[in-house]
């Protein structure tokens, strides 16, 4: 089954204008960083825009900044911004009801999967961009913000 990489890479995005302190930060760049392509990042900025995270900057010396503080930014609203929010999926097409199993899997299936999202959501909310961009700094062994 395929994953989607979104989150990750809007996490990526988020993070890199953070640390660049205010400065508004350009597709190229940040997909350069990313090892994508700058289409990839304008279709992420433009959906983080939409949940209001991140705005732009137009014309020269522009691009995408954060709409609001790095923390006031939790990765749950991330994940909501550029994800599909149902983690799990029951059935593409309903099993057979006429079947002992078919017949009762689903329900029997949907609570486990509900306190599983829960839990999930629930570490995502803890976390925020301002985390993980001070996180980042940690591990590479600079401050924010990142000075060329």
């Amino acid at each position: 089954m395929p994953t989607s990489s979104r989150f990750a890479v809007a996490i990526h995005t988020l993070v890199s204008i953070e640390v660049m302190g205010g400065k508004p930060v350009r597709s190229e760049d940040v997909a350069y960083s990313a090892n994508t392509g700058a289409a990839v990042i304008r279709r992420l900025l433009s959906m983080l825009s939409d949940a209001g995270l991140t705005t732009s900057q137009l014309g020269a010396g522009g691009g995408a900044l954060l709409a609001k503080p790095a923390a006031q930014i939790r990765l749950l609203d991330v994940y909501r911004a550029v994800e599909d929010t149902e983690m799990f999926t029951l059935h593409r097409t309903p099993p057979c009801e006429n079947c002992a199993v078919g017949g009762n899997i689903q329900q029997a299936i949907a609570p486990s999967l509900a306190r599983a999202q829960s839990v999930f959501e629930a570490e995502l909310a803890k976390v925020t961009i301002a985390d993980m961009a001070a996180e980042v700094a940690r591990i590479g062994k600079f401050s924010i913000p990142l000075v060329w």
